[in-house]
């Protein structure tokens, strides 16, 4: 039996970058997307520019990030607040409760690290802070790939 490799080796140079969901954010699917399935990760490097802030949100996939360069202030659900420089890891549990705000205050780059490839949860939900309101825009979830409007008749 003939075994052929199935190693991906992925230079960033190569990768072309695309919007993210927040305003001064960019990012670059290296594996789990695109033309690098992968089985069941989703790996990306992100990059933001200082001032951005991605608001309250969570995933109903759990995510692990590892930042590389830059700073910024990561906060809870609670409001609890921590510092995020080069080296820092964060994971965010699936649900509200690994809900995570991000306010970029040096230009950020990280490593995104998401728990599934499965386009119907990729999705992001923003959290009013004093309701815990969860919502996502539907602009936002038609191009996660969310919803449908197929007719089945």
């Amino acid at each position: 039996m003939e075994i052929k490799s199935t190693l991906v080796v992925v230079n960033e140079e190569e990768v072309e970058p695309r919007e993210g969901v927040t305003a001064g954010q960019t990012v670059k699917a290296i594996v789990g997307s695109g033309e690098r399935p992968a089985d069941r990760i989703r790996v990306a490097l992100a990059s933001f520019e200082a001032g951005t802030l991605e608001r309250l949100h969570w995933h109903p996939i759990e995510a692990f990030y590892f930042v590389i360069s830059g700073r910024a202030t990561v906060r809870d659900l609670e409001g609890n607040e921590y510092d995020a420089g080069p080296g820092a890891s964060i994971y965010a549990p699936a649900g509200i409760a690994g809900a995570h705000e991000w306010e970029v205050r040096e230009p950020m780059r990280l490593l995104s690290v998401r728990g599934c490839t499965d386009s119907a949860r990729k999705m992001q939900f923003t959290v009013e802070k004093d309701t815990r309101r969860s919502y996502i825009d539907l602009d936002e979830l038609i191009r996660r790939e969310g919803v449908s409007f197929e007719s089945h008749y």
